[in-house]
């Protein structure tokens, strides 16, 4: 991608609606490529105020969108998040942090090893523990992931928990399958532009140590991939400071083009490397998982707000004439982020646009730290996050990136076909439901149910219990570690949890003794274990999954007419330990 100026200015929309656009198409004052740049920028909308979406009557896994008909089709929803901020372990402590105009910036912190990264007296904006990883939880081996870039480990920790959000890390994750049938046909995009882990490991071999030098930046999607058996597309990219945004907007163009079902986009910066020493340095890492809009919205999937238009370096959506515009209620830009969390480099766009989607999602407005003035603006319902250079940048600098971005308003209609068909919720045992829970070692799992005992005490699910365990049960992949909850109401629920936490209740599937009887095997067992859901046989199902059957929730459950998407829910939890090259400690050079 070749550096050069980008235009300043904010993105501008004409105030036209669909109707309108293809009607100027047909009469030839529009040509094509006008049409379908307009469209995609409208997405179906009409008009500035709160957009409403119907679920479409039908999904195809490939739409054409180089009409304008297809174009108005192909926004793009934001169905998980995750991050990690200074002072902020996950997007929660952010958003707090966010609404407060928290000051973030502090000395280095006191674990980080190697030489200063900054002088005495100067302050920076850095994450905790950024060199903790759970390399068990991924099935990596320590030694191994003592020489991967920290960055590479975050962003790996970020991607599966944006995952987690949208539900989409068990069956679930299976079902997202490309035009070619395949499944898991998740794409990966990651900003990422620094290269200080690699410089590290470099110094550290010209002093003697033959430790290897481990895969570079350039590695970090195809690393999320790999481990996570993902099949489309994976691209690291480096546009400097708008190199999280850009990833969103590959990831963006790769589902318009249909590439993938879905995608995972983001960004990550670490300072490791004191030759990047400057006052007022911040890192970061975020990722969102993005969904075709009808594809989300046929699926039940989470949204949290609505990418209507995204660009980067000089190909910025513009108006085709100049009249009437869009206002845009809340905007997020290079400097706003830089108050917030400092110069996070790569992170930077994905911290942006994190920012905008949590204002838009909470329908507050937040102050941008030492400014006030906007606080307590309530109800935004369209976000622009415009990563243009600086005045003083040169043309070598870094490309820029936007994103145009609305509230999500659900639409409470549903199709009459599609109500019509809906088939009835099958007899369960009354007043019960199934919690399922599932780790890759028991310490992991004590480590789960932790943490959503915390989760469970402190905000609560959204939705009552029956909803909270079909999520649990589709949303989560089934890993060798499991245990079944059968509980009546949230205080039962907390009351076996914290027997989890205590390690009382574990079934452990890691010596290659799950499913005994080679039922996953077979062919008719598919249609068994549906038959089994439709006679309202939960338990006999859930022996059968905690005795390592593969068993399709997600599948089960939408054909008993029950979605379990949607429903927010903690993060799984890692078990982190600090893992810098060849054992650095504080104060000393890796090697």
């Amino acid at each position: 991608m070749d550096v050069r100026e980008t235009d300043p200015r904010a993105v501008d929309l004409p105030e036209l609606d669909v109707r309108e656009i293809l009607a100027r198409y047909k009469d030839g004052e529009l040509d094509r490529g006008s049409a379908s740049s307009l469209l995609s920028s409208l997405t179906g909308n009409e008009g500035p105020g709160p957009q409403r979406y119907a679920v479409p009557r039908a999904e195809s896994p490939a739409r054409e969108a180089s009409s304008p008909e297809g174009a108005a089709a192909e926004a793009v929803a934001v169905v998980g998040m995750a991050g990690r901020y200074p002072c902020a372990t996950g997007l929660a402590e952010f958003w707090e942090n966010l609404r407060a105009g928290r000051d973030t910036s502090a000395g280095v912190p006191p674990a980080r090893p190697g030489e200063p990264l900054l002088d005495a007296g100067q302050r920076g904006h850095f994450l905790d523990a950024a060199g903790e990883f759970d390399p068990e939880f991924f099935g990596i081996d320590e030694a191994e992931a003592r020489l991967v870039d920290p960055q590479q480990r975050l962003f790996l920790e970020c991607a599966w928990e944006a995952l987690e959000d949208a539900g989409r890390t068990g069956a679930s994750l299976d079902a997202l399958t490309g035009a070619d049938g395949r499944p898991r046909a998740v794409g990966v995009f990651a900003g990422v532009a620094s290269a200080d882990h690699a410089l590290l490991g470099a110094e550290a071999w010209a002093r003697g140590s033959r430790a290897p030098l481990g895969d570079g930046p350039w590695d970090t999607a195809g690393r999320v991939a790999r481990l996570l058996g993902l099949t489309g597309p994976a691209q690291a990219v480096d546009t400097r400071w708008s190199s999280g945004l850009t990833a969103v907007h590959l990831a963006v163009e790769a589902l318009r083009r249909g590439e993938c079902a879905a995608a995972v986009a983001g960004g990550v910066e670490l300072l490791l490397h004191p030759s990047r020493t400057r006052p007022g340095a911040g890192e970061g890492a975020g990722a969102v998982v993005l969904r075709p809009l009808r594809d989300a919205l046929a699926a039940g999937d989470p949204v949290h707000a609505v990418l209507r238009a995204t660009s980067a370096g000089s190909a910025r959506p513009a108006p085709a004439d100049g009249s009437a515009r869009i206002p845009v209620g809340l905007r997020e830009t290079r400097e706003s982020t830089r108050r917030r969390i400092g110069d996070a480099g790569a992170a930077t766009g994905i911290a942006a646009l994190t920012a905008a989607v949590l204002q838009l999602r909470h329908g507050e407005l937040v102050p941008v730290r030492e400014d006030a003035a906007a606080r307590g603006w309530q109800h935004p319902r369209r976000a622009l996050v415009d990563l243009a250079p600086d005045a003083g940048d040169g043309p070598a600098t870094g490309l820029g990136a936007t994103a145009l971005l609305d509230a999500f308003v659900p639409d409470a209609h549903v199709p009459p076909e599609a109500a019509a068909d809906a088939p009835r919720p099958v007899a369960r045992a009354a007043g019960t439901e199934t919690v399922l829970l599932s780790a890759p070692t028991p310490r992991h799992l004590a480590a789960a149910a932790r943490q959503l005992l915390a989760w469970l005490g402190a905000a609560g699910p959204a939705a009552g219990l029956p909803a909270l365990a079909r999520a649990l049960r589709a949303g989560r992949s089934a890993q060798p570690c499991r245990t079944a909850l059968v509980v009546r109401d949230l205080a039962g629920l907390k009351e076996e949890l914290r027997a989890v936490a205590h390690g009382e209740t574990c079934v452990d599937l890691r010596e290659g003794n799950g499913d005994p009887l080679g039922l996953g095997a077979l062919p008719e067992t598919a249609a068994y274990l549906t038959a089994l859901r439709r006679g309202g046989h939960l338990g006999q199902l859930t022996a059968l999954w905690l005795s390592g059957v593969p068993v399709d929730w997600a599948a089960l459950d939408a054909g008993d007419g029950r979605r379990s998407a949607g429903v927010p829910l903690p993060p799984s939890g890692f078990l982190r330990r600090p893992l810098w090259r060849d054992g650095a400690r504080p104060g000393e050079r890796d090697g």
